[in-house]
């Protein structure tokens, strides 16, 4: 059966005025294993401006709608989704990269196996808020660089919404972490998040910065969401050993071998991977991370920070914002209750 909603709707690839607020409709099966959920909140991420401006992964950019992190109230549920009921409050990472509809919307129709509760105490902004980012620092520093106790990690960025759960993560884990960040604004905001030294990268150079930090050693891991030539800087810090874990896709060597003489691992994570290629396994594995991220956000062992709040029909103003500034925590979308 086809369900109507309203949702933010790409037209074309371009701009934040590409998406349109109007009618869209949904293939809900309500004999199949299913979910349809009354969204609340949906995350906004650098992934969505992506897709918005050279075209999703699958299919056409006409009639796409964006947003991976969405969070809200069960609504229906197909006979094969016993898990669930109406009125459960849920969270889940799924869609907006073409083929199925994101969280742009009002509704969206979700497999059951990658639907995670929401405890009673955690808002469901911070739980849509959290999905990709918790994930992504999941895989990077837990899943690749196995960071533990004591280890010295370098994260880049350290202010984003990403930087600020990557931190999180490596020190539940026991580890020492210094960050990156632009600004002395950012730089208390990513002590805040855990780390014990906020580089400003603009007045400093960052790898005589982890170096002195470090006694002379360097790090174990690095978590580069810079890319270029950060990518290849972070090489010389490492410990012979390190693990460079990146989202922003492989750089080769440096010229004198750095990475080959150091028998440095470089790791990629792209946590959409297993929706558009639809591998459902991982798609089940990275659930039950979304749902360690819950356990922690009801128990106060991490937190989400929202940098701005937009209404569902405002989500191109949220492009802009994010697009203009660099980040410093997340940015939701609010979905109208009615």
């Amino acid at each position: 059966m086809m369900f109507t909603t309203q949702a933010m709707v790409m037209r074309q690839t371009g701009g934040p005025e590409v998406l349109e607020y109007r009618m869209h409709d949904l293939a809900f099966d309500p004999e199949g294993s299913e979910v349809l959920v009354k969204l609340v909140a949906a995350g906004v991420n650098p992934a969505d401006t992506f897709f918005r401006s050279l075209g999703p992964y699958v299919g056409a950019a006409e009639g796409c709608v964006l947003g991976h992190d969405g969070a809200g109230i069960v609504q229906a549920v197909g006979r094969g989704a016993t898990e669930f009921a109406p009125g459960d409050r849920v969270c889940f990472c799924h869609g907006g990269v073409g083929g199925p509809a994101g969280t742009y919307a009002r509704h969206a129709v979700v497999p059951a196996d990658c639907l995670v509760r929401v405890p009673d105490g955690v808002a469901l902004e911070d739980a849509a808020a959290i999905a990709l980012v918790f994930i992504t620092g999941w895989e990077a520093m837990v899943e690749r660089a196995r960071v533990g106790q004591g280890d010295l990690v370098l994260i880049h960025a350290g202010a984003g919404g990403t930087g600020q759960m990557a931190t999180q993560i490596a020190r539940a884990m026991g580890a020492r972490v210094a960050t990156t960040v632009s600004s002395a604004e950012k730089a208390k905001l990513s002590v805040a998040a855990g780390a014990e030294l906020a580089i400003r990268y603009r007045d400093e150079d960052f790898g005589a910065a982890v170096m002195d930090w470090s006694g002379g050693d360097g790090v174990r891991a690095v978590l580069d969401n810079i890319g270029g030539d950060g990518f290849l800087k972070s090489l010389r810090v490492l410990q012979p050993y390190g693990h460079v874990v990146t989202l922003m896709g492989m750089l080769g060597d440096l010229p004198d071998g750095t990475a080959y003489n150091g028998n440095l691992t470089i790791h990629n994570v792209m946590m959409l991977t297993p929706m558009w290629k639809g591998l459902r396994p991982h798609l089940i594995r990275q659930a039950a991370i979304l749902q360690r991220a819950m356990d922690w956000l009801a128990e106060g062992k991490v937190f989400v920070r929202i940098q701005d709040r937009f209404a569902l029909d405002r989500a191109a103003d949220a492009h802009r914002l994010l697009e203009s500034a660099g980040g410093s925590g997340k940015i939701v979308l609010t979905v109208p209750a009615d």
